[in-house]
């Protein structure tokens, strides 16, 4: 079984939203059909979000799919706005697996849960529009480790 994960920014703007959603429909579609199988994402809020939601409707269609969440620290959520929290309660009860690396936010929780995300993959998608960050972080990691990256932001601009 083929493992993907998934890293990007917290804002995606509004007008691009559509169209990388689109994108990412495709690209799944075209993983699941070359043998991946389980997806990774860590639970963040936008592109995390929209990776977890891709998933679990193309589980409808493919139900071998697995999502699996690998959250940073379970107060992840504390300070997020109500609607976000919302989507996030749905897609932890949809996911088939969770795995939660610290009780409680601690300096490297975020850190080591993109490492976890990438540990093991075989692809990872990301959606990187600047050079900065943990979503670079993450990208510079998968590449050390020999992870093939895919940047979706790539192909939209």
């Amino acid at each position: 079984m083929k493992i993907c994960c998934f890293t990007g920014h917290r804002t995606i703007a509004p007008t691009t939203r559509t169209h990388l959603v689109a994108l990412l429909n495709k690209t799944l579609e075209e993983l699941v059909a070359d043998g991946f199988a389980e997806f990774r994402t860590g639970g963040a809020r936008g592109f995390d979000t929209l990776a977890a939601l891709t998933v679990l409707a193309l589980r409808k269609k493919h139900p071998h799919v697995r999502l699996c969440l690998y959250l940073p620290c379970r107060d992840q959520t504390k300070n997020w706005p109500l609607g976000d929290h919302i989507i996030f309660e749905s897609i932890l009860k949809e996911a088939d697996e969770v795995h939660c690396l610290f009780p409680a936010y601690e300096k490297g929780c975020m850190h080591a849960r993109n490492r976890a995300l990438v540990d093991g993959s075989d692809l990872c998608i990301a959606y990187l529009t600047e050079n900065r960050g943990g979503t670079l972080y993450t990208c510079s990691y998968a590449l050390k480790q020999g992870v093939a990256l895919l940047n979706l932001y790539d192909k939209l601009s």
